[in-house]
């Protein structure tokens, strides 16, 4: 279920650039999806485009 506020759309993507983002993902503890947001926003601000920075996820509940 996607988060509120939140576009969904289907992606076509090649296999191999799908296994390397989710290698990547998995090395820096974020899911697949936050790894592609993570990744357009990144390529955005090299090209010069403004976009918020993301909001912060809430603290899970069940730390302790």
């Amino acid at each position: 279920m996607a988060s509120p506020g939140k576009k969904q759309f289907p992606l076509r993507i090649d296999p191999e650039v799908w296994a390397e983002v989710e290698k990547l993902a998995a090395q820096e503890l974020r899911s697949v999806n936050a790894q592609v947001e993570y990744l357009l926003r990144e390529a955005l601000a090299k090209r010069g485009r403004r976009v918020a920075p993301a909001p912060p996820r809430p603290a899970a509940e069940d730390a302790g």
